[in-house]
């Protein structure tokens, strides 16, 4: 029986769900303090057991993106913070190639934050 997070990934249309799949192997490999988490029915990653960041699909759009839980403390021009009181997101086209020098970018300002 597949976890509930593995099925959130496999329950996903193309090409959200390849871009997704990369998103959580990237993230997971990007510092050996994150680990993954399912909270409130999403893919959180955690570091050192505090809320890091979490992924999830735009509602409008079906575009993936990458939610920052302490995004209100950074400042980047592709963070929006919408109406969101302490997160940020990244929106990601799935269908483009994804900006990993900005995305590592963003990730590594968020985990300055828990050091």
């Amino acid at each position: 029986m597949l976890r509930d997070i593995d099925q959130f990934f496999l329950n996903q249309q193309e090409p959200a769900k390849s871009c997704l799949f990369y998103l959580r192997e990237h993230i997971l490999s990007f510092n050996g303090n994150i680990t993954e988490a399912w909270k409130y029915r999403m893919p959180f990653y955690c570091c050192k057991g505090k809320m890091f960041c979490y992924l999830w699909i735009n509602k409008k759009t079906k575009q993936p993106y990458i939610g920052i839980v302490e995004g209100r403390r950074l400042e980047h021009p592709l963070l929006v913070m919408e109406k969101r009181s302490r997160m940020k997101t990244m929106q990601l086209d799935a269908d483009a190639d994804l900006p990993l020098q900005t995305i590592d970018s963003i990730l590594k300002m968020a985990l300055a934050l828990y050091e």
